[in-house]
């Protein structure tokens, strides 16, 4: 945990406090923040009030049980606001007031609280083969607010592999171009916990007010909507609202928009814009993004020992990152230098296992020929038969699905081009959304592929 370099000692109380509310949560809210630690008191340095405050009245309990429980202290929690936030002014004397205090001049900043985490820029984002088109379209959604092409855009991946950090990137590109801009992100829990609040506070005017008068709504995992009719509903009309003022609308999801089997209504306006898919990244990518992360905490961890964690990490940005920083954390309190020795012993409960890392196109081509009973040269030869030529595509459909290969490599495996593989890919994936004994029997395939070794 770089944040936590100056106070080794507080390391398990933080990675506690992350197991509890979840890394998503932590990386948001806590991450940034700056901590000072003396004796029974720990001050917590924000980037404004409503940052301070989510924090207190969420994770406030959190993080004093974890303090008693690793070190005995009964903490105290102080926060500390940026300088730099604009002071609420109420009244024609306070107005005054300010005014003088500020002479000779006056910096305006927007007092809207647009909820971003500032560390998430367009900048430190690693484009790849994998993201580049949600990365394009994000890019352009900031540069053009409310365009028809780009409006909405919906973004959707597994989880951890970005989703959020482009939604804040296109948030913080805004107001860096515009600092008057009306900029809101929200994740779809805080939207129906907000919205249920509002109506048992009689303050929906407001709620309402606060959605619909944007310039850009940025609504993170939608999906947490679903199954709420009422809240669907709000979420309807808000979108209505904005869509029809040429504002823009940004939303992200664990599944696609069909998938999330909303109303018609809604769900072809979600379609009417851009969907963009996240996919995991290459080996490449997740070297680069242990980079870009080793150089941003300036610690002197070899490349050779950030191949091994990239190749032994394949799900999420998320998990990663965490790795790097579990690493590091241990570095920092034994007083070593990381190795591959050490990094195997640290992440050995996330590493996949070397059977896992055993996968690639000769298994797959042995244990597909041993199913179909075709010899391994035939998946080279130029026999077109469909007795060779419809396990040659299975082949390729599972290289695609199980390596890290691209394209061309896995037509070079197979001496076929790269298009050879996109419709080999094609047609086996269709077969498999239409055929569901097809299904299972190439979910058998894969098991066997995966456990070759432990026969």
């Amino acid at each position: 945990m770089d944040h936590l370099e100056k106070y080794p000692q507080l390391v398990p109380v933080f990675q506690d406090i992350e197991n509890i509310i979840s890394k998503d949560v932590y990386d948001m809210w806590l991450r940034p923040a700056q901590f000072e630690f003396s004796g029974t008191t720990l001050v917590i340095s924000l980037p404004n009030q409503y940052w301070g405050n989510t924090i207190r009245e969420r994770y406030e309990n959190t993080i004093k049980d974890a303090f008693l429980k690793h070190l005995g202290i009964a903490v105290e929690l102080v926060y500390q606001i940026s300088q730099t936030e604009v002071p609420t002014v109420t009244s024609a004397q306070d107005v005054f007031s300010a005014n003088v205090s500020q002479q000779p001049s006056i910096v305006k900043v927007n007092p809207f609280a647009s909820r971003l985490n500032s560390s998430y820029t367009f900048e430190n984002f690693i484009e790849s083969p994998s993201n580049r088109f949600a990365y394009k379209a994000a890019r352009a959604v900031s540069q053009k607010l409310g365009a028809r092409e780009n409006n909405p855009l919906v973004i959707y991946s597994s989880p951890g592999l970005g989703k959020t950090h482009l939604l804040h990137a296109i948030g913080n590109q805004i107001l860096k171009d515009n600092p008057s801009a009306k900029v809101l992100y929200m994740s779809g829990e805080e939207f129906v916990s907000e919205y249920i609040e509002s109506l048992q506070n009689k303050g929906h005017d407001s709620f309402r007010k606060k959605c619909r008068t944007l310039d850009c709504f940025l609504m993170d995992d939608i999906q947490f909507v679903s199954g709420k009719e009422a809240c669907l509903e709000e979420f309807f009309q808000t979108f209505n609202a904005l869509f029809e003022s040429k504002k823009q609308i940004v939303l992200s999801s664990d599944r696609t928009p069909q998938q999330l089997e909303w109303n018609p209504r809604l769900s072809s306006r979600l379609l009417s814009g851009i969907t963009a898919e996240i996919k995991r990244p290459n080996l490449e990518t997740r070297i680069a993004i242990l980079r870009q992360k080793r150089d941003s905490i300036n610690f002197d961890i070899g490349d050779d020992v950030l191949a091994f964690i990239a190749e032994g990490i394949h799900t999420n940005v998320r998990e990663l990152e965490g790795s790097l920083f579990r690493l590091v954390a241990y570095c920092g309190i034994h007083g070593v230098t990381p190795s591959i020795a050490i990094a195997r012993e640290v992440l050995a409960d996330i590493l996949v296992s070397n059977n896992d890392l055993s996968v690639n196109v000769n298994v797959i081509k042995k244990i597909v020929g041993k199913h179909f009973n075709i010899k391994m040269e035939d998946f080279n030869s130029k026999r077109k038969t469909q007795s060779v030529a419809w396990p040659r595509q299975i082949a390729m459909f599972l290289t695609t699905d199980l390596t890290d290969l691209s394209l061309p490599e896995i037509g070079r495996e197979f001496n076929r081009d790269h298009s050879t593989v996109v419709h080999a890919r094609d047609m086996v994936k269709e077969k498999i959304a239409t055929d569901p004994f097809f299904a299972a029997e190439i979910n058998q395939i894969i098991l066997d592929i995966k456990s070759v070794d432990n026969k």
